[in-house]
């Protein structure tokens, strides 16, 4: 019994500290809406703050959006990126 709690207790150790990261550039209202501190209202800010002025270039522009500030970016720096899709990035000109 003790193994098969000791067993338990490893499990949920590793597997609390896997996080994948959310793409604030491409994430989806329901995507945004399961990081902590982003509800219904600050994702469809960043979505249409997204909309508005193209792709968010870093993590700190989402200071930008309305109702985020320092603190949430504070809790979100580790659980998003700010990948550009292959669409947005600038041609490259033949020569």
């Amino acid at each position: 019994m003790k193994k098969l709690f000791f067993i338990m207790i490893l499990l949920f150790a590793f597997t609390g500290t896997v996080y994948a990261t959310v793409n604030i550039n491409t994430a989806s209202q329901t995507e945004l809406e399961s990081l902590q501190g982003i509800g219904p209202a600050k994702a469809k800010a960043i979505i249409e703050y997204r909309e508005k002025n193209g792709s968010f270039t870093s993590i700190d522009d989402l200071e930008k959006v309305d109702g985020i500030g320092p603190g949430i970016i504070k809790q979100l720096r580790d659980l998003v990126t700010v990948e550009v899709a292959k669409s947005e990035e600038a041609p490259v000109k033949p020569e």
